[in-house]
Protein backbone atom coordinates (compact mmCIF):
# COMPACT_ATOMS: atom_id res chain seq x y z
CA UNK A 1 0.00 0.00 0.00
CA UNK A 2 1.09 3.49 -0.79
CA UNK A 3 0.79 6.12 1.93
CA UNK A 4 1.33 9.59 2.15
CA UNK A 5 2.06 11.40 5.56
CA UNK A 6 0.70 14.61 6.31
CA UNK A 7 2.54 15.99 8.76
CA UNK A 8 6.10 14.52 9.56
CA UNK A 9 6.83 15.12 13.57
CA UNK A 10 7.76 12.32 16.08
CA UNK A 11 4.16 10.64 15.48
CA UNK A 12 4.83 10.74 11.61
CA UNK A 13 8.52 9.83 11.58
CA UNK A 14 7.06 6.59 13.94
CA UNK A 15 4.08 5.85 11.88
CA UNK A 16 6.24 5.88 9.10
CA UNK A 17 8.50 3.42 10.06
CA UNK A 18 6.00 0.84 11.53
CA UNK A 19 4.56 1.26 8.19
CA UNK A 20 7.67 0.21 5.92
CA UNK A 21 8.09 -3.03 8.80
CA UNK A 22 4.90 -4.00 7.72
CA UNK A 23 5.57 -3.73 4.20
CA UNK A 24 4.10 -0.44 3.08
CA UNK A 25 5.41 2.35 1.05
CA UNK A 26 5.93 5.90 2.38
CA UNK A 27 5.48 7.92 -0.96
CA UNK A 28 5.79 11.33 0.35
CA UNK A 29 6.62 12.66 4.20
CA UNK A 30 5.16 16.05 4.30
CA UNK A 31 5.27 19.00 7.07
CA UNK A 32 5.09 22.74 7.07
CA UNK A 33 8.27 22.95 5.31
CA UNK A 34 7.60 21.48 1.85
CA UNK A 35 4.25 21.55 1.54
CA UNK A 36 4.85 22.82 -1.83
CA UNK A 37 5.79 19.22 -2.81
CA UNK A 38 1.99 18.37 -2.56
CA UNK A 39 1.88 19.43 -6.29
CA UNK A 40 4.19 17.28 -7.31
CA UNK A 41 2.13 14.02 -5.97
CA UNK A 42 0.50 11.44 -8.44
CA UNK A 43 -2.75 11.46 -7.00
CA UNK A 44 -3.17 7.72 -8.95
CA UNK A 45 -0.34 6.21 -6.54
CA UNK A 46 -1.60 7.20 -3.40
CA UNK A 47 -3.83 4.81 -1.77
CA UNK A 48 -4.02 6.51 2.05
CA UNK A 49 -3.00 9.61 3.64
CA UNK A 50 -2.00 9.64 7.41
CA UNK A 51 -2.27 13.28 8.81
CA UNK A 52 -0.51 14.11 12.50
CA UNK A 53 0.16 17.54 11.70
CA UNK A 54 -0.17 20.41 13.63
CA UNK A 55 -4.35 22.48 14.60
CA UNK A 56 -3.19 24.61 12.14
CA UNK A 57 -2.38 22.85 9.36
CA UNK A 58 -5.19 19.63 9.91
CA UNK A 59 -8.11 20.93 8.02
CA UNK A 60 -5.96 22.19 4.89
CA UNK A 61 -4.25 18.88 4.69
CA UNK A 62 -7.15 16.83 5.17
CA UNK A 63 -9.07 18.67 2.71
CA UNK A 64 -6.38 18.57 0.18
CA UNK A 65 -6.89 14.43 0.67
CA UNK A 66 -10.47 14.58 0.55
CA UNK A 67 -10.99 16.43 -2.61
CA UNK A 68 -8.84 13.96 -4.70
CA UNK A 69 -10.55 11.04 -3.39
CA UNK A 70 -7.69 10.35 -1.17
CA UNK A 71 -8.70 8.34 2.01
CA UNK A 72 -7.71 9.90 5.11
CA UNK A 73 -6.71 8.69 8.53
CA UNK A 74 -6.12 11.63 10.73
CA UNK A 75 -4.85 11.90 14.56
CA UNK A 76 -4.36 15.55 15.42
CA UNK A 77 -5.94 17.24 17.85
CA UNK A 78 -7.41 20.60 18.51
CA UNK A 79 -9.07 21.53 15.73
CA UNK A 80 -12.37 19.40 16.29
CA UNK A 81 -14.87 22.59 15.96
CA UNK A 82 -13.97 22.25 12.19
CA UNK A 83 -14.43 18.52 12.07
CA UNK A 84 -18.24 19.04 10.78
CA UNK A 85 -16.73 20.79 7.38
CA UNK A 86 -14.69 17.46 6.74
CA UNK A 87 -17.78 15.42 7.58
CA UNK A 88 -19.56 17.63 4.83
CA UNK A 89 -16.48 17.23 2.38
CA UNK A 90 -15.82 13.88 2.96
CA UNK A 91 -19.76 12.73 1.41
CA UNK A 92 -19.55 15.81 -1.31
CA UNK A 93 -16.68 14.15 -2.67
CA UNK A 94 -17.78 10.35 -1.77
CA UNK A 95 -14.36 9.91 -0.33
CA UNK A 96 -13.13 8.30 3.27
CA UNK A 97 -12.49 10.41 6.18
CA UNK A 98 -11.63 8.44 10.01
CA UNK A 99 -10.67 10.40 12.85
CA UNK A 100 -9.79 9.10 16.55
CA UNK A 101 -8.63 11.40 19.28
CA UNK A 102 -6.44 8.44 19.72
CA UNK A 103 -5.75 5.23 18.03
CA UNK A 104 -4.37 3.25 20.84
CA UNK A 105 -6.22 -0.20 21.07
CA UNK A 106 -5.14 0.34 24.64
CA UNK A 107 -6.66 3.71 24.81
CA UNK A 108 -10.17 2.62 22.89
CA UNK A 109 -10.94 -0.04 25.66
CA UNK A 110 -10.33 2.43 28.52
CA UNK A 111 -12.87 4.61 26.41
CA UNK A 112 -15.51 1.55 26.67
CA UNK A 113 -14.45 1.09 30.29
CA UNK A 114 -14.73 5.06 30.67
CA UNK A 115 -18.43 4.92 29.88
CA UNK A 116 -19.43 1.76 31.88
CA UNK A 117 -17.81 3.96 34.99
CA UNK A 118 -19.90 6.75 34.57
CA UNK A 119 -23.48 4.56 33.44
CA UNK A 120 -22.38 3.14 37.10
CA UNK A 121 -21.92 6.24 38.70
CA UNK A 122 -24.68 8.14 37.44
CA UNK A 123 -26.88 7.73 40.13
CA UNK A 124 -24.40 8.50 42.90
CA UNK A 125 -24.46 12.17 43.13
CA UNK A 126 -21.97 12.50 46.11
CA UNK A 127 -19.05 11.42 43.80
CA UNK A 128 -17.67 14.73 41.75
CA UNK A 129 -16.16 13.78 39.00
CA UNK A 130 -12.92 14.63 37.79
CA UNK A 131 -9.99 14.18 35.05
CA UNK A 132 -6.50 14.93 35.24
CA UNK A 133 -4.22 14.64 31.57
CA UNK A 134 -0.36 14.40 31.85
CA UNK A 135 1.71 15.03 27.95
CA UNK A 136 4.94 15.74 27.04
CA UNK A 137 5.66 19.24 26.59
CA UNK A 138 5.48 19.56 22.88
CA UNK A 139 1.66 18.88 23.27
CA UNK A 140 0.04 22.02 22.13
CA UNK A 141 -3.59 21.50 22.75
CA UNK A 142 -4.92 21.32 26.26
CA UNK A 143 -7.14 19.61 27.02
CA UNK A 144 -6.05 16.63 25.08
CA UNK A 145 -8.20 14.92 22.40
CA UNK A 146 -8.18 12.05 24.15
CA UNK A 147 -9.09 13.58 27.65
CA UNK A 148 -11.88 15.24 25.49
CA UNK A 149 -13.23 12.15 24.23
CA UNK A 150 -13.94 10.74 28.05
CA UNK A 151 -15.48 13.68 28.64
CA UNK A 152 -17.80 13.11 26.28
CA UNK A 153 -18.41 9.94 27.63
CA UNK A 154 -18.80 10.77 31.00
CA UNK A 155 -21.64 13.65 29.92
CA UNK A 156 -23.04 11.17 27.78
CA UNK A 157 -23.80 9.16 30.97
CA UNK A 158 -24.04 11.15 34.11
CA UNK A 159 -27.61 13.44 33.17
CA UNK A 160 -26.16 15.70 36.20
CA UNK A 161 -22.84 16.92 34.41
CA UNK A 162 -23.63 19.16 31.36
CA UNK A 163 -20.12 20.58 30.79
CA UNK A 164 -16.19 19.95 31.16
CA UNK A 165 -13.64 22.98 32.21
CA UNK A 166 -10.21 23.12 31.89
CA UNK A 167 -8.50 24.01 35.41
CA UNK A 168 -6.19 23.40 37.95
CA UNK A 169 -8.68 22.23 40.73
CA UNK A 170 -11.62 20.62 41.53
CA UNK A 171 -14.47 22.52 40.48
CA UNK A 172 -17.08 23.02 43.03
CA UNK A 173 -19.96 23.02 40.26
CA UNK A 174 -21.72 20.10 40.79
CA UNK A 175 -23.14 20.36 36.64
CA UNK A 176 -19.45 20.77 35.70
CA UNK A 177 -16.73 17.92 34.68
CA UNK A 178 -12.88 19.53 35.86
CA UNK A 179 -9.57 18.49 33.70
CA UNK A 180 -6.69 19.64 35.13
CA UNK A 181 -3.84 19.01 31.69
CA UNK A 182 -0.59 19.08 33.14
CA UNK A 183 2.85 19.01 30.43
CA UNK A 184 5.72 16.86 31.65
CA UNK A 185 8.68 15.76 29.61
CA UNK A 186 8.68 12.66 28.67
CA UNK A 187 5.48 11.47 29.07
CA UNK A 188 3.40 10.04 25.86
CA UNK A 189 0.20 10.54 27.61
CA UNK A 190 -1.78 9.38 31.15
CA UNK A 191 -5.84 9.80 31.77
CA UNK A 192 -7.03 9.64 35.29
CA UNK A 193 -10.52 9.66 35.69
CA UNK A 194 -11.60 10.47 39.39
CA UNK A 195 -14.69 9.74 41.37
CA UNK A 196 -14.17 11.70 44.86
CA UNK A 197 -16.37 11.68 48.06
CA UNK A 198 -16.50 12.17 51.97
CA UNK A 199 -15.64 8.64 52.11
CA UNK A 200 -13.64 7.03 49.25
CA UNK A 201 -12.31 7.75 45.92
CA UNK A 202 -13.04 5.68 42.65
CA UNK A 203 -9.94 6.18 39.98
CA UNK A 204 -9.18 4.51 36.29
CA UNK A 205 -6.03 5.36 34.88
CA UNK A 206 -4.75 4.67 31.58
CA UNK A 207 -0.97 5.34 31.27
CA UNK A 208 1.23 5.15 28.09
CA UNK A 209 4.92 3.88 27.88
CA UNK A 210 5.50 4.89 24.24
CA UNK A 211 3.94 6.44 20.95
CA UNK A 212 4.60 3.24 19.17
CA UNK A 213 0.65 2.08 19.70
CA UNK A 214 -0.72 5.18 18.75
CA UNK A 215 1.13 4.92 15.38
CA UNK A 216 0.87 1.34 14.90
CA UNK A 217 -3.54 1.89 15.59
CA UNK A 218 -2.75 4.14 12.82
CA UNK A 219 -1.54 2.52 10.64
CA UNK A 220 -3.47 -0.59 11.21
CA UNK A 221 -6.81 1.67 10.66
CA UNK A 222 -4.74 2.64 7.07
CA UNK A 223 -5.05 -1.03 6.01
CA UNK A 224 -8.34 -0.94 6.91
CA UNK A 225 -9.92 1.98 5.51
CA UNK A 226 -8.96 1.44 1.96
CA UNK A 227 -11.24 1.14 -0.67
CA UNK A 228 -14.16 2.54 1.98
CA UNK A 229 -15.99 5.79 1.93
CA UNK A 230 -17.76 7.54 4.38
CA UNK A 231 -17.09 9.25 7.73
CA UNK A 232 -15.80 6.33 9.94
CA UNK A 233 -14.05 5.95 13.61
CA UNK A 234 -13.11 3.76 16.03
CA UNK A 235 -16.51 2.06 16.67
CA UNK A 236 -16.43 1.06 13.40
CA UNK A 237 -12.73 -0.44 13.21
CA UNK A 238 -13.39 -2.00 16.36
CA UNK A 239 -16.50 -3.31 15.98
CA UNK A 240 -17.49 -1.73 19.65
Amino acid sequence: MNIILLGYGKMGKIIGEIAESRGHHIIGKINIENRQDLDLVEISTVDVAIEFSSPESALENISWAIERGIPVVSGTTGWLDKKPMVEQLTLQYNSAFFYASNYSIGVNVFFKLNRFLASLMKDQPEYKVSMEEIHHTEKKDAPSGTAITLAEGIIKEVPRIENWTLSGELNENEQTLSITSKRIDPAPGTHIVRYQSDIDDIEITHTAHSRKGFALGAVLVAEWIKNKKGVLSMDEFLSF
